[in-house]
């Protein structure tokens, strides 16, 4: 596994994996962090994915559904609300990137 980051502080608690057994033969392929007010930092690999970037759409999209069944659970508004919002952030993030974009750490085949 790459990044080595661990998030301090209540606030950038790492998502716990307890009771997670279910991941046992599943490949971590993306981490995301964001700092308070600033840019996110996202770190892919790829190959854990397949050669096709196709897939890393079709992954980021049940992400997004994911995403908003949890914002509707957290902040107590309908999941469809929070999946139109989501959408919303990613059309206008499309239409014009906010920060650019540099890379942190190359990808490693062997990884």
């Amino acid at each position: 596994m790459f990044g080595q980051r661990k998030p301090s502080g209540s606030q950038g608690a790492e998502i716990a994996l307890d009771n997670m057994d279910f991941l046992a033969d599943s490949r971590e392929f993306a981490r995301l962090w964001a700092e308070p007010g600033g840019p996110m930092t996202a770190l892919i690999n790829p190959h854990h994915l397949g050669a096709d970037p196709f897939l890393f759409g079709m992954a980021m999209v049940d992400a997004m559904r994911h995403a908003a069944r949890a914002w509707a659970q957290a902040v107590d508004i309908a999941e469809a609300d929070a999946l139109a919002r989501i959408y919303e952030g990613l059309d206008a993030e499309r239409a014009g990137n906010t920060t650019g974009l540099d890379t942190v750490q190359d990808y490693d085949p062997s990884a």
